[in-house]
């Protein structure tokens, strides 16, 4: 009997979103993660003479954009709504340290190694070390904050920032794909573009985003817990609003050309700030965290099945190591630098510098890029970044769970002490 790949490809989903459900639950407090399995789960289905075509990001560029871009959204959205930190300069002091030190340093040392190391292009290197900047939001659950609480000083600090980081930095690497698109599909020279690139890609852009953003936020928090009673979206409890949320933020601040990741993010803190500590915020952040985790199954078993299709396969030694170096020397390095000085204890300073989860917001870049102008070694740089995420899926995974629970031991987790409960007076 022929196997449909249409009815194939509907079991497989059907047994991936009930181990979504099941998953979770048997590897709580044990050093492997759900992302692995489903790594594993995507090699192995496709390795079985089943019929599913094989899923090649090169070969569908435009499926594989809008495939991640979903699932980085609703991801976001789900960071943002989760962080019960007010928004401050002082007290995401190290949000800002990571953005502002770390991520370009490591973009600067990971283009530099890219081009001069495994000999890229300039328009390729730059795009390699922009896909590889951000942080994940998707794949990093095991080292984020729990869901939202009404007490504020209830993080410490390595989750809050690593969930903050996550939060911001997928927008933030946005005009260094930029600069590489424009790069790659110019032969100007960059006195002709970098002004542009300046003015648009940087300025305009996280300006619309960060506006946009905070205004979709406070207009659907005015509706959600001030609108009259009969509109009042918060006392009917309806989870799916998250995806209007989402969406909305995303698609009205693109159509002005800013970045919809930084709005989504944005919308859902101004949202939160909105009311802060109302019930509603649980059921966004349930129903959000719902749908990311059954698009994080899809994505991994269509990675899975890029990796035995051959995604590898272009894959040199001297990008493998550019690859390898960031996971293991150049974020750690430069993430401990830039946290110099900031809350937490040298300990957590050091996991949260080596804990710079790499995924699908880097397909996603990548995937992008290659849409918007033709890249010498496409090929090569999609190896780089599958042998990227899977180190970090696998190292990151199985180091995730002990190390959380070592920092978590009494005396070993800090947050800010601004945000800490005074004794009550005697």
């Amino acid at each position: 009997m022929e196997l449909e790949p249409v009815d194939v490809s509907l079991a497989v989903l059907g047994v991936g979103s009930l181990l979504a459900g099941v998953l979770p639950r048997m590897l709580e407090r044990r050093p492997l993660s759900m992302p692995i399995a489903f790594l594993g789960l995507g090699m192995l289905i496709f390795l079985l003479p089943t019929g599913l075509p094989v899923p090649d990001p090169l070969a569908h560029a435009d499926v594989a954009t809008h495939l991640t871009e979903i699932g980085v959204i609703v991801a976001l959205m789900g960071a943002g709504l989760k962080i019960d930190r007010p928004l401050s300069w002082r007290r995401w002091s190290s949000t800002w340290r990571l953005l502002a030190i770390a991520m370009p340093l490591c973009i600067a040392t990971v283009a530099l190694l890219g081009w001069w190391w495994a000999g890229l292009v300039p328009a390729a290197a730059l795009l390699l070390a922009a896909a590889l900047a951000p942080t994940d939001p998707v794949l990093a659950s095991d080292v984020q904050v729990g869901e939202p609480t009404d007490v504020e000083d209830s993080e410490d600090e390595v989750r809050f920032a690593l969930t903050s980081e996550a939060g911001l930095n997928d927008g933030l690497a946005f005009p260094f794909v930029y600069a590489a698109i424009a790069i790659a599909s110019t032969s100007l020279a960059p006195a002709d573009w970098l002004a542009r690139w300046f003015t648009v890609d940087v300025l305009w852009k996280i300006a619309a985003g960060v506006v946009g953003g905070w205004l979709v936020g406070w207009l659907l928090g005015k509706l959600f817990f001030r609108a009259p009673s009969e509109l009042r979206l918060a006392r009917h409890a309806e989870g799916f609003l998250a995806l209007a949320a989402t969406f909305l933020a995303y698609g009205l601040v693109e159509l002005v050309s800013g970045y919809g990741f930084l709005a989504v993010f944005v919308a859902a803190r101004a949202i939160r700030a909105a009311e802060r500590n109302h019930e509603f915020h649980a059921v966004l952040h349930d129903f959000a965290e719902q749908v990311e985790r059954l698009l994080t199954v899809l994505l991994l078993l269509l990675f899975g099945g890029a990796v035995v299709g051959g995604l590898l396969s272009a894959l040199t030694w001297p990008a493998a190591l550019v690859g390898l170096a960031l996971i293991f020397v150049i974020r750690p390095l430069f993430g401990w630098l830039s946290l110099r000085g900031a809350p937490g204890r040298p300990a957590e300073h050091w996991v949260i510098a080596s804990f710079g989860i790499r995924g699908v917001g880097s397909f996603y870049y990548l995937a992008y890029a290659t849409t918007k102008a033709d890249f010498a070694q496409a090929d090569l740089l999609w190896a780089t970044v599958g042998l990227v995420v899977i180190v970090s899926v696998v190292v990151h995974g199985i180091a995730a769970t002990p190390v959380m629970q070592l920092l978590d031991r009494d005396g070993q987790r800090t947050s800010d002490p601004a945000e800490r409960p005074q004794p009550a007076p005697a």
